[in-house]
């Protein structure tokens, strides 16, 4: 699996959150500012070429299906930013965040609370 750049990311984005669709409905779901047609376009044509999207004809339109889930494009590159940035430790990409104040205590409480409802 590739990694995608920060504009497949938003199309990616638009294509889960709409499921199957063409490009103007993955249009009028993508973030401001919306790129133009042609460009939003050509993404979805790499993305289904790089194996992130399929696609059928229907008439003379195509539609475009997520190939791969969020959740293991989420799983695939996170792994890979707490390997590369955080010395393979989740408990360093925690510890930077809350050094960062992008984490409150409220939120790491309820983190602790899914971690040990899992046991």
């Amino acid at each position: 699996m590739e990694k995608l750049t920060i504009q497949e990311e938003d199309a990616m984005l638009a294509v889960w959150k709409t499921g199957e669709g063409n490009v103007k409905a993955f249009m009028e779901v993508m973030a401001p500012p919306v790129p133009p047609y042609t460009t939003v376009a050509s993404t979805v044509k790499n993305l289904e070429k790089k194996g992130y999207l399929s696609s059928r004809l229907i008439g003379n339109a195509y539609l475009y299906a997520p190939a791969i889930s969020e959740e293991s494009y989420k799983q695939k590159f996170m792994g890979g930013v707490v390997k590369d940035y955080f010395e393979n430790s989740y408990k360093e990409l925690v510890s930077f965040f809350a050094q960062k104040n992008k984490i409150s205590a409220d939120e790491l409480r309820e983190i602790i609370g899914l971690i040990e409802g899992k046991k």
